[in-house]
């Protein structure tokens, strides 16, 4: 039996869905009515759902397929490893060979001195890893009072408790009582909503300068660490202007705060480097990853660390780790994953090739009349939409209604662009070619078009 193509109708399916499967970041009930779409088949930037529908994924799933479906080599490294050594852990004293290959080549990739790395299964378990990390950090460097993590509005780093603390999006924080005992957050480096008169150069740094001044209101002796994505995804693909994180350095270098940087996203050649650290140009002492280190083909995250945290963390017993940290499948499917980036040049096909051609096509799209601008930073953009372009002013209806209806014509033209709020945002796998990007381009046109005359008939559009 062919599991993938000999599957129920789609009611069945549907109906078998909606009765036991709990979907994440969802109103359960509102699949009574209409159903989940079930995705069956994928290949390349391609997806088929039950119905035989061609989907093309600008989303990359969840920010992670960015070498693309449908590559057997994980396939047949996932299927040896399991045949081989499927599972054993790497507490007491134990370890294996996938881990320490794994290993080796993160420190090898990696900018700088983030020569260590603690392996979880997910982001959001690498974001809660850190905060223990770092506070363990500085109690053994004799500063124990260092607890305070500060972070981002809009932010996203995890939904784990401590995950979606230090993240800063107030929907998360209103179910389970969060965020947690110290965290604090300063305001998000989103020039169009929030920039007011100022120049975006302005602006950043007004933004970074945040920094600075909730460390001096909380206490250098209790700030522990700042963390941030250096591009915003969730949050909107959020660019921030170029004057903010080189403020951030300088200030995180002059009170001794370590510099956590959340990769999750921009890792693995999203934003034309290896890591958006690079791309932004900054020094973390510690940068989160999952994503694209496996390229969503198993569940794998982790952190780097940097020599200085590792050593002062190696002279004690860290009480911390999960199951699954460095589980034997997941590195081998993830070193298959580096091998592939790597041997195929994809970074290279990002940079020189694929990237500036959707950038070049992506920013014409703020000719668009719902368009006010159009961002991008490799494979990540956004467009935000608005009735009034010089002004930036927000729709006549509560934040997101039309970025919702625009993400339902997306999906009515087959393709996968979501809405933050109401801004439309892609971040498709880094093998797309120029045709699959005259393809994206031309249904993110079609569903614009289809979003402008509908809001201009219910008039919102003003």
């Amino acid at each position: 039996m062919n599991a993938i193509t000999n599957h129920l109708p789609t009611a069945e399916l549907q109906a078998l869905d909606v009765a036991h499967h709990m979907h994440p970041f969802s109103t359960q009930n509102d699949f009574n009515d209409t159903g989940a779409r079930v995705i069956t088949q994928a290949k390349g930037v391609t997806l088929t759902d039950s119905e035989g529908a061609q989907i093309l994924d600008a989303m990359a799933g969840l920010w992670c397929v960015n070498i693309g479906y449908g590559r057997e080599e994980l396939a047949d490294v996932a299927a040896r490893q399991m045949r081989e050594l499927p599972y054993y852990n790497t507490f007491f004293k134990t370890t294996h060979v996938p881990v320490i290959a794994l290993s080796a080549k993160l420190a090898e990739l990696a900018p700088g001195d983030l020569n260590h790395v603690f392996y979880a299964g997910s982001g959001s378990e690498a974001n809660d890893t850190n905060m223990r990390l770092v506070r363990h950090y500085w109690s053994a460097k004799g500063k124990p009072s260092k607890t305070i993590f500060i972070s981002r509005k809009n932010a996203y780093h995890g939904s784990t408790m401590a995950g979606a603390s230090l993240g800063g999006m107030v929907p998360m924080h209103q179910q389970g009582s969060l965020p947690i005992p110290d965290v604090h957050h300063i305001n998000q480096p989103n020039w169009w909503a929030e920039g007011g008169d100022m120049s975006p150069e302005e602006f950043g740094l007004q933004r970074a300068q945040e920094l600075e001044e909730a460390i001096l209101e909380l206490g250098e002796d209790r700030v522990a660490a700042f963390i941030a994505e250096p591009i915003q995804g969730a949050g909107g693909v959020i660019v921030p202007p170029e004057t903010y994180w080189p403020e951030i350095q300088r200030i995180c270098d002059k009170y001794e705060i370590l510099l956590i940087a959340d990769e999750v996203i921009c890792g693995f050649g999203r934003t034309g480097n290896w890591f958006g650290s690079q791309t932004v140009g900054i020094k973390p002492h510690i940068m989160s990853i999952a994503k694209g280190l496996s390229s969503g083909y198993a569940p794998i995250g982790g952190s780097i660390v940097c020599d200085e945290v590792a050593e002062v963390v190696a002279a004690t017993e860290f009480n911390h780790g999960y199951t699954y940290s460095g589980h034997p499948v997941a590195c081998a499917v993830a070193l298959e994953n580096l091998r592939i980036i790597e041997e195929e040049n994809i970074i290279g096909h990002v940079r020189d090739d694929v990237a500036p051609y959707l950038k070049e096509k992506w920013e014409a799209l703020a000719d668009h009349p719902l368009v006010g601008e159009a961002k991008i930073v490799g494979m990540m953009g956004s467009i935000a939409l608005t009735p009034n372009k010089e002004t930036r002013a927000p729709f006549a209806a509560d934040t997101g209604t039309v970025g919702y209806k625009c993400r339902e014509h997306c999906f009515g033209n087959n393709l996968v662009m979501r809405h933050v709020g109401d801004r439309m945002i892609i971040s498709p796998p880094l093998v797309m070619t120029r045709d699959e990007v005259d393809t994206l381009i031309e249904r993110a046109t079609r569903a614009l078009d289809l979003t402008f005359e509908q809001i201009k008939a219910e008039d919102l559009y003003k």
